[in-house]
C-alpha cells in the first residue's frame, strides 16, 4: 500500500462510516461488509472478491490508530488527491502523487511519508533533495492464503507457505548485467529520476524511463532477468498463525513480503485465513458452541450429563429439573483462545430427544403420565393471548 493510495482512496467511503467514526463503529462496519462480500459467500463473483479486498485494505488503515492518523493527515494536506494552492492560485492544481512521493514511502514500510515532508517538497519545487539522489525501493506486498483445521484456528498453528515474489536476480546479483558491471544511466546520471516542467515555476520528478528508475543500465543484459535486476523467486516460509483466528481474517506480517531494492525494506505479507468446519463444534466470537442431546427424563427430572470439549477432557453439567429444549448452558474457560491468552466459554445448547420408536413398557409409562397430567393444557395461554391480540 503506497502513500498514493493514502491520498487517492477514500477508505471511510469504502466502509460506509463518517470520518469521526469510533474504532468500534469501524470494526462493526468492516465485519458486516466482510461477511457480505467474503469470497466463500460469493463463489465465482469477481466483483465481490475485489470489493472484499477494498474492504480489507480500508480496515487495515482505519483499524490501526497510527496508520489512520497518517492517512487523515495525508488527505488533509493534499486535498484528497490534488495539491491546493491558496486564494488566487487558479483553483486546484492536480498532479500524479506517485510522482510526488517517488520511492519515499519505502522508507517507512507502512504507507507513511518516509523521509519526511522536506523530501516531498524538495522534489515538488525542484530544490534538490529527493530529485538528486537514488531512492531505496520498498519491496512489494505479497498476499497468500492458508486453510486451517477448526482446532488449529482455535489453538494457533505454524504452517509452511510457499510464495513467489520479485527479488534481486541471483544470476547477476541484482545488477541486471551479465558480468555484474552495469554502467551509470547517462539520462538521470544514476539518480533514477528525471525532472520535468509543470508550468508556473513548478518542476515534478518522474522515474527515469531509460533505466526504469534503477540508475543503472546493463552493458550486457543478464539472460535471466533481461537486464531488470529482478527475477521471480520462490521460497517456503514457516508462518505462525496466532490462536483464535476466524474464517476470512486477514493477517499482516510486516517485512515478510518481497525484498526491497537498493537497500530498501521488504514489503509485507498478508495471509488470508480459511477455517474448515468441525463436525461437532461451532464458534461464536471467542466462544465455542455445541448441541448436546438429552432424554426427556433427564430434562424433566434433572441430572448430570457429560459434554465433550475441544482437545480436552469432558466436563459435567448439572441439568436442573424442568430444563426446556433449546436452553443454553455455559462451561467457562472451555472456548477459543483470546489474544491475551485467556479462553472463552463453551456454550452448550440442550436438545431434548423425542424417541420415534417406543417399546410396550415405555408406552404404558407415557400413557400413565398423560393421564396424570390430563388436567393441564399447555396451549391455554397461547389461545388466550391470540384472542386478546
Amino acid at each position: 500500500m503506497s502513500t498514493k493510495d493514502f491520498v487517492e482512496k477514500d477508505y471511510y467511503k469504502v466502509l460506509g462510516v463518517p470520518k469521526d467514526a469510533t474504532e468500534a463503529e469501524i470494526k462493526k462496519a468492516y465485519r458486516k461488509l466482510a461477511r457480505e462480500f467474503h469470497p466463500d459467500a460469493n463463489k465465482g463473483d469477481a466483483k465481490a472478491e475485489e470489493r472484499f479486498k477494498e474492504i480489507s485494505e480500508a480496515n487495515d488503515v482505519l483499524g490501526d490508530s497510527k496508520r489512520r492518523k497518517e492517512y487523515d493527515e495525508a488527505r488533509t494536506l493534499f486535498g484528497n488527491g490534488g495539491y491546493r494552492p491558496g486564494p488566487g492560485g487558479g483553483g486546484n492544481f492536480n498532479f500524479d502523487l506517485g510522482d510526488l512521493f517517488g520511492g519515499s514511502q519505502g522508507q517507512s514500510g507502512g504507507g507513511g511519508f518516509g523521509g519526511g515532508l522536506g523530501d516531498v517538497f524538495g522534489g515538488l519545487f525542484n530544490r534538490g533533495g529527493a530529485g538528486t539522489r537514488t531512492h531505496a525501493r520498498r519491496g512489494q506486498d505479497i498476499e497468500s492464503e492458508v486453510t486451517l483445521s477448526f482446532t488449529e484456528a482455535v489453538d494457533g498453528a505454524t504452517v509452511p507457505l510457499r510464495m513467489s515474489s520479485q527479488a534481486p536476480c541471483k544470476a547477476c546479483s541484482g545488477t541486471g548485467d551479465k558480468n555484474g558491471t552495469p554502467r551509470v544511466c547517462p539520462t538521470c546520471v544514476g539518480t533514477g529520476q528525471v525532472s520535468r516542467g509543470a508550468g508556473g515555476g513548478f518542476s515534478l520528478t518522474d522515474p527515469c524511463a531509460d533505466c526504469k528508475g534503477r540508475g543503472l543500465i546493463a552493458q550486457d543484459a543478464c539472460e535471466v532477468c533481461k537486464g531488470s535486476g529482478r527475477a521471480t523467486s520462490a521460497r517456503t516460509m514457516q508462518v505462525r498463525i496466532p490462536a483464535g483466528v476466524s474464517d476470512g481474517q486477514r493477517i499482516r506480517l510486516r517485512g515478510k513480503g518481497a525484498p526491497g531494492e537498493q537497500g530498501g525494506p521488504a514489503g509485507d505479507l498478508y495471509v488470508v485465513v480459511h477455517v474448515d468446519a468441525h463436525p461437532v463444534f461451532g464458534r461464536k466470537g471467542d466462544n465455542l458452541t455445541i448441541t448436546v442431546p438429552v432424554t426427556f427424563p433427564e430434562a424433566a427430572l434433572g441430572g448430570e450429563v457429560k459434554v465433550p470439549t475441544l482437545g480436552g477432557p469432558p466436563v459435567t453439567l448439572k441439568l436442573p429439573a424442568g430444563t426446556p429444549n433449546g436452553r443454553t448452558m455455559r462451561a467457562r474457560g472451555k472456548g477459543a483462545t483470546r489474544k491475551d491468552g485467556t479462553r472463552g466459554d463453551l456454550l452448550v445448547t440442550i436438545e431434548v430427544l423425542v424417541p420415534s420408536d417406543l417399546g410396550d413398557k415405555a408406552k404404558e409409562s407415557l400413557e400413565s403420565y398423560r393421564e396424570a397430567t390430563a388436567g393441564a393444557d399447555p396451549r391455554a395461554e397461547l389461545f388466550k393471548a391470540a384472542k386478546g391480540a
